[in-house]
């Protein structure tokens, strides 16, 4: 009985399930929104596709809120471990370091240590002017996934903008670059890698065709400004 009443709660979501998995967001949160208080429907695997769709919008604070409700309620261990990372890179994208910190702290205690974890924690680090941990982060992060684009771009980044071992950053920034060829992210590091070794040519190349696929990034064309300017 309790595994029919189960199904019939996925029957209730499964159109909005759907839409989500087509990458129809609107309408998938629309539909799920939508629903009667007596739908029946789980009210955790609601929260979770509210806040998935939420978090694909950009839509932020809205996707906190059910992401939270997820962790709280600790039903489902491989959906808190994914809503605890989101939850971390939502805090680092909107600013809140020290919470941002706290989930990823969390997911290290509850052995979920994949790399992008690490690299979470790199970059959390790096945007607290914590250069040396940063690094360490990146490099326990290659130890696990030595392919990890995020970990290569990211350590040949910081490694850059410390002036260290330029030779050995431009090449992780490379091989980043080689597996995300579209990477404005990636693109933008070659370049300023360039820059920092004072072949300008080459960094206004790469710094170019980053602008291109990234307009708006104030960081990028202030890396084009310097190399204009050197």
């Amino acid at each position: 009985m309790a595994a029919e009443t189960n199904g019939k709660k996925k029957d209730v979501l499964s159109e909005g399930i759907s839409l989500y998995k087509r990458g129809d967001f609107l309408a998938s949160i629309s539909f799920f929104l939508g629903l009667p208080d007596d739908s029946g429907a789980d009210t955790i695997e609601l929260a979770y596709y509210i806040g998935l769709c939420y978090a694909k919008l950009q839509r932020y604070e809205d996707a906190l809120l059910y992401l939270e409700q997820v962790v709280t309620a600790g039903q489902n261990i491989d959906r808190v471990l994914q809503c605890r990372f989101l939850l971390a890179i939502i805090y680092t994208s909107t600013g809140r370091k020290k919470l941002a910190d706290f989930e990823l702290q969390k997911l290290l205690e509850a052995k979920y240590r994949p790399a992008s974890v690490y690299s979470a924690l790199a970059y959390n680090a790096w945007m607290q002017d914590e250069a040396e941990k940063s690094i360490n982060f990146y490099k326990k992060a290659l130890e696990i996934d030595p392919e990890n684009a995020t970990a290569l771009n990211g350590l040949g980044y910081v490694l850059a903008c410390e002036n260290r071992d330029l030779t050995t950053a431009l090449a992780y920034c490379k091989k980043a670059l080689k597996k995300a060829p579209d990477s404005a992210a990636c693109l933008d590091s070659v370049g300023w890698v360039y820059l920092k070794l004072g072949l300008m040519e080459d960094a206004n190349k790469f710094l170019t065709l980053a602008r291109e696929i990234m307009p708006e990034s104030e960081e990028i064309k202030e890396h084009i400004r310097l190399a204009q300017v050197s």
